[in-house]
């Protein structure tokens, strides 16, 4: 793969990606299409200067980006892959897991891990605090697609909508608090590693990636009950794996 260097060649990878899904019939192509949606929100913020910074911001962009986009090349050819993210690549090779699990074990491996190594890295022989106001701008950008990630959803599966209507959008609330609590986490850990030498930061990712591997059974709920719902809300799932990727990254 071509060396991805500016938002740009993130944005042709994830396309890249999202068109191999596809045409495989891949439901790794769920999260791809988000992100990519994140991605064009974010390009466009640095062009209507929503940042401090917006060279800064493309170039952690690009760092944060290709960690994932590392990820996903080197598990396609079986080589090892962080635990975090083997854990959100070994769901997409089962049928049970809905659209929405997809996403989470993605965003988990992504943000609670990769956010962090991102941000430091890019405040290299800098004061990272400098880095904070924007780093916190992303979670409005996060939440201002929200709704929309929520309508596709509830196309996807039409009962959403019914659910939606009765919990007068608690779901959003929700939604954003985890988020937050997320980028809050990946911050942290941003600050832990920053400036650390090589031999404490490998150590501190491979930590945090164990802790971040073991978060994975919120999403996964293996409860039988637990199990039993999400296999129904499967089964109502609308669509071929081609179609709601087509509906996430409109």
């Amino acid at each position: 793969m071509p060396a991805i260097n500016s938002i740009d060649k993130v944005i042709e990878a994830l396309d890249g990606i999202i068109k191999q899904s596809e045409d495989n019939n891949d439901s790794a192509g769920y999260f791809a299409a988000l992100y990519r949606k994140v991605t064009a929100r974010v390009k466009l913020g640095i062009i209507n200067n929503e940042f401090e910074d917006g060279a800064r911001m493309e170039q952690l962009d690009v760092l944060f980006a290709n960690r994932y986009i590392d990820a996903y090349v080197a598990w396609k050819q079986d080589m090892p892959v962080t635990a975090s993210w083997q854990k959100a690549f070994d769901i997409t090779t089962n049928y049970w897991p809905i659209v929405l699990q997809h996403l989470l074990m993605g965003m988990n491996a992504h943000i609670n891990l990769d956010l962090g190594i991102a941000a430091a890295t890019v405040s290299n022989g800098s004061n990272i605090m400098s880095l904070q106001n924007d780093f916190n701008k992303i979670n409005t950008i996060l939440s201002s697609l929200v709704a929309e990630v929520q309508n596709e959803l509830a196309d996807i599966w039409p009962t959403l909508k019914w659910i939606l209507q009765r919990t007068r959008h608690v779901d959003d609330f929700m939604v954003d608090f985890s988020m937050q609590l997320s980028r809050e986490g990946a911050w942290q850990f941003a600050l832990s590693i920053a400036g650390k030498n090589a031999a404490e930061l490998n150590a501190l990712i491979a930590a945090r990636d164990s802790k971040v591997a073991a978060k994975t059974t919120i999403i996964t709920h293996d409860g039988f009950w637990a199990s039993l719902i999400l296999g129904i809300i499967r089964l109502g799932e609308r669509g071929t794996i081609k179609q709601k990727i087509e509906k996430l990254k409109t």
